[in-house]
């Protein structure tokens, strides 16, 4: 595994550091989950026989630092720890004991070069590889640290599913091979149960601008303002109305799940146009999900000043939600927004969200992969998991969603063979807030089982 890893989106939990729990770049540091990796330097150079002493001192002495906090300093290097500090490794190392349990012994040592070269850990429930440079002269401290790959003893998609079906709250799950003849269903829990998934929703907005790139009433190029900009985002400290591609704000949308991006995009391309794709690609319950409310729209009713609104919203048809967002369109702004009031705990998933079940999610998958072939590009961009068990696949696309007690991650995948396969899954619950990390690692490992 590899490089920082892609948070699911739309929560405002970090709102300002990470756009409504949305990254506002791809792979920000330090997201737990077994999939930390971070790297600094590594030359191709001949093979060594066998590990010089001082490199095969510190890969035993790796053991050590990720079995227990403390003697960092004397570990890595200081050019590492100002780029990683102390803390955050701590934060990592801690992670991975608490997905793969302890670790146990030094496995096999290879060096690569002078310098670097590749150690294997073996942990209580999984062997993790790692590429580790040390610097050149004594006391040959650690300058660079890579996940390049956890191999879990014994996994299984029947050990997955029965490990999400542990999780409290709720979860549903499915993972589809894509045919001519439609999805066929490989494995599934509560793959129709309509749920909370976040920043998912800006799949549906990538859908309709690829129906009108294709249909030549857009292109890619279209020079577009930021218009609706959000309460979080890399976006939002732009200037309004800045000029923007829609192939840039796309990106940034479901790269970065950027919400001012993704709101501007909602406007422009006709929310009505955006709503028309849940027909399109048969969403089973969209008197549920109507209409696709902008992030700002969204986190303005869950606020506690807000709950009559909220209420009557909920109970409403689709049709009287759009004439309550109209009618209540200064009290729904991004200025109106209290980002304290709602970032700490679930705020009524269950009433304001954007809804959709593994099977509506893995449609829309699909019909984006019958689509203009720049959507997929875009989707590519951030593939939501660490780029060494992204490299399973052929390709890799992927948006996900999370705020308090909401993740949701999609991943349309082709194998090296040609086939196309479509993962989704969800968990919420309504009573606090889902290990992120663990939903991450779970999924993970359920595309790296496809991949096989």
């Amino acid at each position: 595994m590899s490089s920082q890893i892609t948070p699911p989106t739309c929560s405002p939990a970090k709102a300002g550091v990470q756009g409504a729990r949305s990254p506002t770049r791809p792979w920000p540091p330090a997201f737990a989950g077994a999939l930390l990796a971070i790297w600094l330097a590594l030359f191709s150079l001949p093979a060594f026989a066998q590990p010089t002493p001082a490199y095969h001192s510190r890969a035993q002495q790796l053991v050590r630092i990720l079995s227990a906090p403390g003697q960092e300093a004397d570990f890595f290097s200081d050019l590492f720890l100002k780029a990683v500090p102390t803390e955050q490794w701590r934060a990592v190392a801690a992670d991975l004991r608490q997905q793969n349990g302890k670790p146990l012994a030094l496995g096999a040592v290879r060096q690569d070069g002078a310098t670097a070269g590749q150690v294997e850990i073996r942990y209580e429930h999984a062997t993790i590889g790692f590429i580790l440079v040390v610097a050149p002269a004594a006391p040959n401290r650690v300058i660079g640290l890579r996940i390049v790959g956890v191999a879990r003893a014994n996994d299984s998609m029947d050990k997955v599913m029965a490990e999400l079906a542990a999780l409290p709250g709720h979860t549903a799950f499915a993972a589809a091979k894509l045919t001519d003849a439609g999805p066929q269903l490989l494995h599934a829990r509560a793959p129709d149960a309509q749920m909370a998934t976040g920043s998912s929703f800006k799949l549906y907005i990538l859908a309709e601008a690829a129906r009108a790139v294709a249909a030549g009433d857009r292109h890619w190029s279209d020079v577009l303002p930021l218009a609706h900009k959000s309460f979080s985002g890399r976006l939002m400290t732009y200037p309004d109305n800045a000029p923007m591609t829609l192939h840039s704000l796309a990106a940034a949308m479901i790269a970065e799940s950027d919400n001012s991006a993704a709101d501007s995009l909602l406007w422009a391309l006709d929310r009505d146009k955006v709503d028309a794709v849940l027909a399109e690609t048969d969403h089973a319950s969209p008197d549920k999900a109507l209409p696709l409310l902008t992030t700002a729209e969204a986190f303005a009713l869950k606020m506690p000043v807000n709950a009559p609104l909220r209420a009557r919203y909920a109970e409403a048809s689709p049709a009287a939600r759009r004439a309550l967002l109209g009618d209540n369109a200064a009290r729904l702004a991004p200025s109106a927004i209290d980002i304290g009031s709602i970032a700490e705990t679930p705020t009524a998933i269950d009433q304001i969200e954007w809804f959709a079940s593994p099977m509506d999610e893995i449609r829309l998958l699909d019909h984006l992969r019958r689509q203009d072939g720049e959507a997929l590009a875009i989707l590519a961009i951030n593939p939501g998991i660490a780029p060494a068990d992204a490299k399973r696949w052929a390709y890799l696309g992927y948006k996900g969603g999370s705020e308090p007690g909401v993740i949701a991650m999609n991943a349309l995948a082709r194998a090296k063979d040609g086939g196309y396969y479509a993962v989704s899954g969800i968990w919420n619950d309504p009573a606090a807030r889902v290990d992120d990390a663990k939903f991450v690692a779970l999924m993970t490992r359920a595309l790296n089982l496809l991949s096989e």
